[in-house]
């Protein structure tokens, strides 16, 4: 039994909304998402920023957009863009 390794795998998939188009090929998003807490069981959000890699940099502020994990392309730029909800 041989493994099919010829299909492409998403590792981690986030929706997000793009806060920031100012840099060259590189767009900021920012995703959110509730939590509980373990112990008061109270919900409350937690909010993350990706710098995300946009090289036709098509995308503007207050758009949605999905993007996936991809190999390091910078430092801090480890996501690309891979469509916006429309």
């Amino acid at each position: 039994m041989e493994k099919d390794t010829t299909k492409n795998k998403i590792h981690r998939k986030f929706k997000g909304t793009v806060v920031s188009d100012v840099a060259d090929k590189t767009i900021t998003v920012i995703v959110q998402r509730a939590k509980r807490h373990p112990k008061y069981l109270k919900r409350f959000n937690v909010t993350k920023k990706y710098k995300v890699h946009d090289p036709k940099n098509q995308y503007r502020k207050g758009e949605q957009v999905t993007f996936v994990e991809c190999r390091p392309l910078s430092k801090d730029k480890k996501w690309r863009v891979l469509y916006k909800k429309d």
